[in-house]
C-alpha cells in the first residue's frame, strides 16, 4: 500500500510540474507517427496565450451612431451584430462592443494598428446573401428579406417548439427562394443546403428538404434563445434602412504598459508565496498538500483563461481587473483548504484516527465550501450578464477561477491526502495538531 501511495504522489508531482512548464514556458511536441509538430503556447504568449486589454496594450476607441433621427432598438442591436462580426472576421475577438445610451455603439479594440482602416471597415454597409451550395447567389438581403425575428414555437406538424428564426421576404424573394429550394431540396444529403453569408462569411447552412414558395420561412437547429437572436440580429443587420456615422475616434496608450504588468504579476507571485510559507507552516503536512493543490490550482485556471482545454480557441483578455479576479479567486482556493483542515483538526482533538479525521472533516466541509462558491459564482454570473468591459473580464477570470477552485479543494486536495495516509503518518503534529503524539490503534 505505502509504495502505491508513493508512485501515485511521485506521479501527480510529474503531472504539476509538466502543466506548470506548460503554463510558464510552453513547448513544442513532434508527433512520432505523423511528424506533425504542435506548438503548446506559454499563457503570456502575446501571439497565442491570454490576450491583453485596452489598458495594458493601448488601443482604439470608436463610437459609431445611426445615420437616421429614430432607429429603433432592434435596428440599433442588429448593428451591433454586424459589428461583432466584422470585428471577429478581422480577429479582434479581444474587442468590446458596448451599447452608449439608445444609439451609440461602442467598440474597444486592444492592439490595434491602424484605427483609420478599422472605422472604415465598420461603417462600411453590410452585405448580406443567400447562395446554393456550389456558390450562386439566390438573393441579397436588402431585396430579399423583409425581416428576420427568432421565435419560439412550433417546428414541424407534430407541433414540436423549439428557438428558430423566422423570415418574412419580400415579394421578389419569394419567387428567388421558392424557385432555389425546388432546387436545392432535390439534391442529396450535404448539398441541399442554402448558405446565409453576412460579408462574405458563411453564418448559418441550412439544409433544405422541400420546395419553400410562401411570404414567410424557417430556420430551425439546434438553436438556442440567445444564438437565435444572434443569427435573426446579423440577417436583419444586413439590410439595415440607415448607414452609420463616426461618433468618436481616438487612440489610447496603455494605462499600466507592459512593465505594470510584470509588476502585478511579481506582486502576485509574492503573494502566493506567502500564501503556501504560511498554509505549509500551520498545517504541516496536509498545508504541503493544499500547496500542491493550489499550484495545481494555477497552473490550471492559467491554461483555461488561456484557451487550453476550451474549444472554438476561446481565450480570455487580460486586464487589471482580470488579474484581481485571478487573485481572488486564489483566496478563495486557500479558504476552502482551510476550513477542510481545521475540521480534521477539530476531529484529531476529539480522539479520532486520522483516516477518520480527514473523512470527516472532508464531509463536513463540503456543504460549507460549495455554498460559499456557488453564491461568488451566482455573482460572476450576474456581473458577467448586465456588466460590460473590464467589468466582464473580472467576471469571468473570477468565475473560472472559483469553479476551478472548487474542484482543486473537492477532489484534489481529497486525492492528495488519501495518497499521503497511504503512507501510514501516523504523528498527529504533523497534521496540525499541537500535541505530537502517535495515534492510538
Amino acid at each position: 500500500m505505502r509504495w502505491k501511495s508513493v508512485v501515485g504522489l511521485i506521479l501527480c508531482i510529474a503531472v504539476l510540474a509538466c502543466l506548470l512548464y506548460t503554463a510558464a514556458f510552453g513547448f513544442n511536441l513532434t508527433s512520432p507517427f505523423t511528424g506533425n509538430e504542435y506548438y503548446f503556447p506559454k499563457v503570456l504568449d502575446e501571439n497565442y496565450g491570454i490576450k491583453r486589454g485596452l489598458d495594458l496594450v493601448g488601443g482604439s476607441i470608436i463610437a459609431l451612431e445611426p445615420d437616421v433621427e429614430n432607429p429603433s432598438t432592434e435596428e440599433v442591436d442588429a448593428a451591433m451584430q454586424v459589428i461583432r462580426t466584422r470585428l471577429d472576421q478581422q480577429g479582434y475577438f479581444d474587442a468590446v462592443v458596448t451599447k452608449q445610451g439608445d444609439r451609440v455603439i461602442r467598440a474597444e479594440i486592444p492592439d490595434i494598428d491602424d484605427p483609420e482602416t478599422a472605422v472604415q471597415l465598420l461603417k462600411a454597409d453590410a452585405v448580406l446573401k443567400f447562395t446554393d451550395d456550389e456558390g450562386n447567389v439566390i438573393m441579397e438581403g436588402k431585396s430579399g428579406v423583409a425581416k428576420a425575428q427568432n421565435v419560439y414555437g412550433p417546428i414541424n406538424d407534430s407541433g414540436q417548439e423549439a428557438h428558430h428564426i423566422q423570415l418574412t421576404l419580400t415579394n421578389e424573394g419569394q419567387a428567388a427562394f421558392a424557385e432555389a429550394t425546388e432546387k436545392q431540396a432535390a439534391k442529396s444529403s450535404g448539398q441541399n443546403v442554402i448558405k446565409i453569408l453576412l460579408d462574405d462569411e458563411v453564418i448559418s447552412s441550412p439544409q433544405v428538404h422541400e420546395r419553400i414558395d410562401s411570404k414567410t420561412c424557417i430556420i430551425t437547429g439546434n438553436f438556442t434563445e440567445q444564438s437565435a437572436k444572434i443569427l435573426a440580429d446579423q440577417i436583419e443587420g444586413g439590410q439595415l434602412p440607415f448607414s452609420l456615422k463616426e461618433n468618436e475616434l481616438r487612440s489610447v496608450g496603455p494605462t499600466l504598459g507592459s512593465k505594470a504588468l510584470q509588476t502585478s504579476l511579481l506582486a502576485a507571485l509574492i503573494g502566493i508565496l506567502v500564501v503556501l510559507a504560511f498554509m505549509l507552516i500551520m498545517y504541516r503536512l496536509p498545508g504541503l498538500v493544499a500547496d500542491l493543490a493550489l499550484l495545481c490550482y494555477i497552473a490550471l485556471v492559467c491554461l483555461v483563461l488561456a484557451g487550453y482545454f476550451m474549444p472554438n480557441g476561446f481565450s480570455a483578455t487580460l486586464t487589471l481587473p482580470g488579474i484581481a479576479g485571478v487573485i481572488l479567486s486564489i483566496g478563495m482556493a486557500v479558504d476552502a483548504n482551510v476550513i477542510i483542515f481545521e475540521r480534521i483538526k477539530d476531529e484529531l482533538r476529539l480522539g479520532k484516527s486520522i483516516k477518520a479525521a480527514v473523512e470527516l472533516g472532508f464531509k463536513g466541509a463540503l456543504s460549507s465550501i460549495i455554498d460559499a462558491n456557488i453564491t461568488t459564482i451566482i455573482a460572476a454570473i450576474v456581473l458577467w450578464k448586465f456588466g460590460t468591459g473590464t467589468i466582464q473580464g473580472f467576471a469571468l477570470t473570477l468565475g473560472v477561477g472559483v469553479l476551478i477552485s472548487m474542484l482543486t479543494a473537492v477532489f484534489v486536495t481529497r486525492f492528495l491526502l488519501n495518497l499521503m495516509l497511504g503512507l501510514n503518518i501516523k504523528n498527529q503534529w504533523l497534521y496540525g495538531v499541537k500535541k505530537g503524539v502517535e495515534e492510538n490503534e
